[in-house]
């Protein structure tokens, strides 16, 4: 286990880190490098790398909590205890940042923007940087270790972001098939959500090059590939009983530039579940 910070160094590294996260969840710009080399002026001794492991154990804390955190930043588990109360504090004290978390999750989602390239959209699914090896992580009935709100489970219900995860993930697939020549079944992909309802435990009802049905349900995130996702028992037992067929699209960092990775087969396989709901998690 890493060597445990002390009270002030913990504090001086969670300001810090909530002050560049203020910046991002409003838009505004800031440098991840000047803020590393301002704190290792206050932390003596502390090593940029160092400073950078720390960060990553806050935004591992953030998703345990419900809050979204610094993509830049990706979750690094095995943190001291001392650190998830003062992110915890942190947060209940920080209005400012609240609402700014909330703007973003009940924001109407707009137009979904069009498939640019599929090489730049696609990207393969997150995985541990200890062994390599992807993880999903166990959730409790109630995913917060704190009272709050989890702003990553409200903006999982938001209809808006979900229609138009939809909508991109629908373009994604007339691309995939219509570059590859398969424009006939290009021409028979339906959004089965829309026309036939939202009970079939999937979304999109496209086709691999083969003419296989393919079985997709779209999770749709403005925050990056690390945010927690839920699915329902329908969700999960139709990739359990079509796991051939069924891919999980996780479409993230909407907002700004979507990116798609893609879960195949049963979610058993691929994730630890509790009854209704999983995360995927670095940690």
């Amino acid at each position: 286990m890493a060597e445990d910070w002390s009270p002030e160094e913990v504090a001086a590294t969670v300001a810090d880190y909530f002050a560049m996260l203020d910046h991002e969840l409003r838009g505004e710009p800031y440098n991840k490098k000047d803020h590393n080399r301002r704190l290792q002026q206050v932390l003596r001794g502390r090593s940029s790398g160092a400073i950078e492991f720390k960060h990553a154990n806050i935004s591992a804390v953030l998703i345990e909590l419900g809050f979204p955190y610094i993509d830049g930043y990706k979750p690094r588990g095995n943190y001291q205890e001392l650190l998830k109360d003062e992110v915890s504090a942190r947060l209940d004290g920080d209005l400012r940042l609240a609402r700014a978390a909330e703007a973003i999750v009940q924001a109407a989602a707009g137009v979904a923007p069009a498939v640019q390239s599929l090489a730049d959209t696609i990207v393969p699914a997150p995985i541990r940087e200890r062994d390599r090896s992807r993880t999903y992580e166990r959730l409790r009935k109630d995913p917060l270790p704190r009272r709050g709100i989890n702003y990553l489970e409200r903006e999982a219900n938001n209809a808006s972001l979900g229609a138009a995860g939809e909508v991109f993930a629908l373009d994604v697939e007339h691309r995939r098939l219509w570059e590859a020549g398969e424009r006939r079944l290009a021409e028979r992909i339906e959004h089965v959500s829309r026309t036939r309802g939202d009970g079939l435990g999937y979304d999109i009802h496209s086709f691999d090059l083969d003419g296989r049905d393919r079985l997709i349900e779209v999770k749709t995130t403005s925050f990056g590939a690390m945010t927690p996702f839920f699915a329902s028992n329908r969700e999960v037992a139709v990739s359990e009983e079509r796991a051939a067929n069924f891919k999980l699209y996780r479409v993230f960092k909407f907002r700004e530039a979507p990116k798609v990775f893609v879960l195949s087969g049963a979610l058993r396989e691929s994730c630890v579940l509790d009854a209704v709901q999983f995360r995927v998690s670095l940690a």
